[in-house]
């Protein structure tokens, strides 16, 4: 059995979206529980941790715009689905350069481009950027929009009233110059998390379905890793 545009079996889901919205959920609530990152969203972290949650964010949105565009190609070349595919290469061209704006804000704390370059990735980083590089290159490409959307969400709940608390708060010299980041995924990502929830709803295959929950479950476990250890 069904629910509309829903999972198979006993699903409590409206919409088969609805899981995907539950792990989004997820995230911002285990981040709001986790120390570091509950400091960060309050504005009172220190600079060392900021800078190294800065880094981990680098080392993962570099890969966006190539992730999505792989994705997106294979959708096409596998011949289903082409309005999605047109969405990811869609988002691949809005991503494009966002990781400039994290190297602009670390060098306004001090961190030079080619440091941020040669500083360690977080376990957690690589593996993430593994899993989505795979998920691009499956049978099943849409996988990545689950990441996407949960990273979306985030930001919806999180980032412009992080990136005004933090300037609010002035612990962390010349911040007001280090939350272009912030502010920009603030103010940008509500409107695509509304349009990738519709597209989505679409979506009737359920092993697709599947696919794109998974990435998102994968997601929300590995982000919480990226503040766990300090860049150097």
């Amino acid at each position: 059995m069904h629910t509309q545009n829903g999972t198979p079996g006993t699903s409590p889901w409206t919409y088969w979206t609805d899981a995907l919205e539950h792990e989004a959920r997820r995230l911002v609530e285990e981040l709001d529980a986790h120390p570091t990152a509950q400091r960060l969203f309050r504005g009172n972290i220190d600079a060392d941790s900021y800078i190294h949650y800065l880094v981990q964010t680098y080392h993962y949105v570099r890969w966006s715009t190539p992730i999505l565009t792989e994705a997106g190609h294979r959708m096409k070349r596998l011949g289903r689905h082409l309005q999605l595919g047109e969405l990811l290469l869609q988002k691949a061209t809005e991503e494009r350069g966002h990781e400039r704006w994290l190297l602009a804000d670390l060098k306004n704390l001090g961190w030079p481009a080619g440091r941020v370059e040669s500083a360690t990735r977080s376990p957690a980083v690589t593996a993430y950027i593994a899993w989505n590089c795979y998920t691009a290159r499956s049978s099943a490409p849409t996988a990545f929009l689950g990441t996407a959307f949960v990273l979306e969400y985030l930001s919806v709940q999180r980032a412009g009233t992080t990136a005004e608390n933090l300037v609010a708060a002035n612990t962390i010299p010349n911040i007001r110059k280090a939350v272009t980041f912030l502010r920009g995924h603030g103010a940008a990502d509500e409107d695509h998390v509304a349009e990738l929830t519709s597209v989505l709803r679409s979506l009737t295959d359920v092993e697709e379905q599947a696919a794109i929950i998974l990435s998102a479950r994968t997601t929300r476990a590995l982000y919480i890793g990226f503040f766990d250890e300090k860049s150097g």
